[in-house]
Parts: structure tokens; sequence; C-alpha cells
């Protein structure tokens, strides 16, 4: 196999490894993944973004997103936007359809170069989350350490998030994983905690499943938002500050949410297929 190109994209320092596999020749399963995403023998990511063939009419790439333990994810706000700005250039304009198993996610660029992306409906029923039995998805009631009664909402996968008076004060490295993979959440949960920091102004932290802590997260980003509106604590359009930088967010009238930021290619490279075999 002759040596794979990719680029390391991030937005906000949500890092991405982006690899074109339009062509069909890879292979690039669970096992290749997390080889590739060892921060210490392989490249490192908080997302590995593959890009292949679409399958939906209207689509212009599907992109298929892989977490540093090879486990697949459903969605993934700042990649995606990421990859539209990438396909916007191939293709010579400012909008791109990227399709993800989530669905197809409508993305444009916008004059100051920043990149928006319709990330779809907020769902907000217990089964759509999922949870692991009925209940209000405004007030789930767990808890662990000084987190309590998060807001549930699913942006292509699922989110608690946690209101408090100062995230910083939260040792989210420690709480994350047990919240992550609490039984109210069949298919484990990213983890926001979220303090309000002035009007339609937001302070996020988030521990991404099966990542960990991030510098940004998003549909993460998202979801704060939505559950801060429906907890009546903002409006529907939001500033949300990041652990890596600002998010715009806005909660559309008719469900669907649009995120807005920078996005950066840090460089490009080659993997050598040994790698590929994973860490020695």
């Amino acid at each position: 196999m002759s040596k794979i190109q990719f680029k390391k994209m991030h937005g906000l320092g949500n890092d991405f490894v982006v690899i074109d596999d339009r062509d069909g020749t890879l292979a690039l399963g669970p096992t290749e993944a997390s080889a590739i995403g060892n921060r210490r023998t392989g490249v490192g990511f908080d997302q590995l973004l593959i890009l292949e063939v679409p399958t939906a009419n209207g689509a212009d790439v599907f992109m298929r997103i892989r977490n540093p333990d090879g486990s697949e994810a459903e969605a993934c706000g700042n990649g995606t936007r990421c990859v539209a700005s990438q396909v916007m250039d191939e293709l010579g304009r400012d909008a791109a359809n990227v399709e993800t198993v989530a669905g197809i996610l409508k993305t444009r660029r916008q004059p100051d170069g920043r990149v928006s992306v319709d990330m779809g409906s907020a769902n907000l029923d217990w089964q759509a989350i999922p949870l692991s039995e009925k209940i209000d998805t405004l007030n789930i009631g767990i808890s662990a350490g000084p987190l309590n009664d998060p807001v549930g909402v699913n942006i292509g996968n699922p989110h608690a998030v946690f209101f408090v008076d100062d995230v910083s004060a939260i040792p989210l490295e420690e709480i994350g994983p047990e919240l992550e993979h609490h039984p109210m959440f069949p298919e484990r949960a990213n983890i926001e905690v979220v303090e309000v920091t002035g009007p339609d102004q937001l302070r996020m932290r988030v521990w991404e499943r099966s990542a960990g802590i991030t510098q940004a997260c998003g549909s993460g980003a998202c979801a704060v938002a939505v559950a801060a509106h429906r907890r009546g604590l903002t409006g529907r359009k939001v500033d949300v500050m990041l652990d890596g930088g600002l998010l715009n967010i806005e909660w559309r009238d008719d469900n669907h949410v649009l995120m807005t930021g920078p996005v950066a290619i840090s460089y490009a490279g080659e993997l050598d297929p040994s790698l590929l075999s994973g860490p020695r």
C-alpha cells in the first residue's frame, strides 16, 4: 500500500485528521482509526473524518466519523464545517451539502470566511436522545459530584447539559467518564457543563463521548444553546465560548440549529502504511 495523504484540520482546537477515500481504495476501520488517533505513535485527533462518495441525492460528499477508540460517531459539527470548507474549495463555490449517518447537513461559507452548518432538528424526546427510561428531558434528574439535573438533547448524537455557577470549578476529567457511561444513557452521552456569563452568552466545557475533554464540540455548543433556551436562560441566538474560542448558535423557530465558526488547516502529511497495524 502506498502512503496515505491526510490533512490535519481544526475548528477552535477541536482537531481532526481528514482522509479522502472517495476512490474506495482504503479500508479504515476501528483498528486503523485507533492507530492514527494515538497521539504518541500516530497523528492524534478528536475525530477521524473519512471522505467517501455520497449516497444521497443532492449530497456533495459523505463524511464518516470515527472516534479515537475506533468507534463510529453520528455527528460532528466542527468536523462538518472543516470538511465543508475543503469541499467548497474543490467545487469553487460557497455552499456544500455534507452527508453523514445522521443525514445531510447544509453548509455555507460566510463573507468573513467562517463556515455555517445547519445541524438539523433538535431532538428532545426521551427515546430520540436516547434515555433508558421515559422521563422529562428538561429535568433528567441524575447527578454526579457537584453536577445534577441535566437537560437532554440530541443533535445527531446524545448530550447531557448541566448548568453550573462556574465551569472552571467542575472536575470534568473525573466526573465526565462516570456520566458518559451513566445507565440513563444506553448509547453513552456527551457531557457539557455550562454557565450563563451574560445576556445570550454562555461559557461551556465538554467531555466528549469516546474522546474525553476537547477544546470545542460543535454539536455540544448547539445542545447547550437549545438547553439554555428551554430553561428560559437565553434567547434563541447565543454566543457560546468554549475552551478553544467562540461559536455563534441559533435555534430557529423551525427547530433547526445553525452553528457558525472558524475553520483552519494545521498541516498536510502522509501516513506510512505500517502505522495502520497499530503501535508496536
